[in-house]
Parts: C-alpha cells; sequence; structure tokens
C-alpha cells in the first residue's frame, strides 16, 4: 500500500544483493450516485476517472487504481447498503463523496439525510484507515440550472438546504468540503455543462470538477 506521506510512490527491496524497484500503487475510491458514476457520459468522462488521467499524467511513475461505488437514483440509504454489502478495504489513499441529490429528488424527510449522511461519512473514513484528513467531500450539483429543471427556484432551495448542512458538519468535524454547485448552476447558460439528456452534468462540467478536486488530491495524497 503506498504510504501516502512519501512523494516517490516506489520502494526498493534488495534480492540476493540486487536492488529491485517495485511500482506502488495508489487506490482511491469515489463513493456516491449518479453524478459519482457519470450517468449520460462515457465512463473515461466522469469526474472520478477524470481526477485519476490528471493525476497519472502528472506521476508517471506510479500506478492508480480506482473503486467506484456508486449508482443512478441511490440515496444515502441505498450507498450505505451497497458500503456494507461489501468486503470493502480499509487501506485506500484517498476517498470521496458526493450524496443527497436523490433524497430531495424523492422527497424524503431532511431528517433522514441528517442522519445518514454522518455514517457514510464515517464508512469513507473508516475506507482510508480512519484518517479524515484523506476524505473529501462535494457539494451536490443544482439540477434546477438544467433544462429538466427548467430554473426551478424550489429546487435550488432545497440542494441549498442540503449543502448548507454538508459544508457545516464538514466544517465542524475538520473534514474537507469541496464546492462544485456553482459550476453545476452555468448549466442554462452554458449547455455545454449539461449531459444529452438534459439532466446530469457533462463531460466538460465534470473537467471543471477535476481543476478544483485536483489540487486537493495532489495535496492529500502528498504528491
Amino acid at each position: 500500500m503506498f504510504s501516502c506521506g512519501s512523494s516517490s510512490g516506489i520502494r526498493s527491496m534488495e534480492n540476493e544483493g540486487v536492488e529491485e524497484l517495485i511500482e506502488e500503487k495508489i487506490n482511491i475510491l469515489s463513493l456516491g450516485d449518479s453524478y459519482t458514476i457519470g450517468e449520460n457520459v462515457c465512463q473515461k468522462c466522469r469526474f472520478p476517472e477524470q481526477l485519476i488521467d490528471s493525476l497519472r499524467q502528472r506521476n508517471t511513475d506510479l500506478d492508480f487504481d480506482l473503486k467506484v461505488i456508486a449508482t443512478t437514483g441511490w440515496t444515502t440509504r441505498n450507498l450505505i447498503n451497497a458500503i456494507d454489502n461489501q468486503e470493502l478495504s480499509t487501506n485506500f489513499d484517498l476517498v470521496t463523496l458526493l450524496i443527497g441529490v436523490n433524497n430531495q429528488y424523492q422527497r424524503l424527510p431532511f431528517s433522514t439525510f441528517e442522519k445518514e449522511f454522518p455514517l457514510l461519512i464515517q464508512k469513507a473514513i473508516t475506507s482510508v484507515n480512519s484518517d479524515k484528513s484523506k476524505l473529501i467531500v462535494l457539494s451536490i450539483p443544482d439540477y434546477a440550472f438544467t433544462p429538466f429543471g427548467n430554473g426551478n427556484k424550489i429546487i435550488s432551495q432545497e440542494i441549498q438546504k442540503y449543502n448548507t448542512y454538508i459544508k457545516n458538519f464538514c466544517s465542524s468535524n475538520n473534514i474537507t468540503f469541496l464546492n462544485i454547485t456553482n459550476i453545476t448552476q452555468s448549466g442554462l447558460a452554458n449547455p455545454d455543462y449539461v449531459a444529452n439528456d438534459g439532466l446530469h452534468p457533462s463531460k466538460e462540467a465534470y473537467t471543471e470538477f477535476v481543476k478544483l478536486l485536483l489540487p486537493l488530491a495532489t495535496q492529500k495524497l502528498g504528491l
């Protein structure tokens, strides 16, 4: 397992007097819903894959591996169940979490999110060997700014309620929070930021996510 405190990513071993270089693998976990799985964009277009590609381009001597646990339509409870049903490693080097839009869309009680989001935070932290500095929580995109949302102010207000809770929770618990919502709020003015389903972010929008995410990931991985 790659040590996040090391920038080389390569360890040496001696075998009968011959030094051998062995490439270490950096393991990244992304947890979420359609915004993480990349609904209606190619696999390489979703933001976790774009993040991995950017890290590889900047660190050609390292090996990166990505695991995604996410499905379109998942609520916090669906994600909790999915994690519990897997024998998930506790030795990931970095984890991202983006969840909540389906709680809002399905009109679930906000109290459900208040109960289940902290559980997901704890599961995410467990996956990085209980080191919460290796967790990045992303804000929920605002789908009001898509053809599907059609500028609906109630959607924006409800998404903001979720994001305010997430931001405050992260701040209170010294967890890194990344606001990408403002990027998605350009969706009506910039149609290139919306996938061809008229609802989800496009590859171009995810690229903007990664521009903000990459410096944080690089810092947390010690690269």
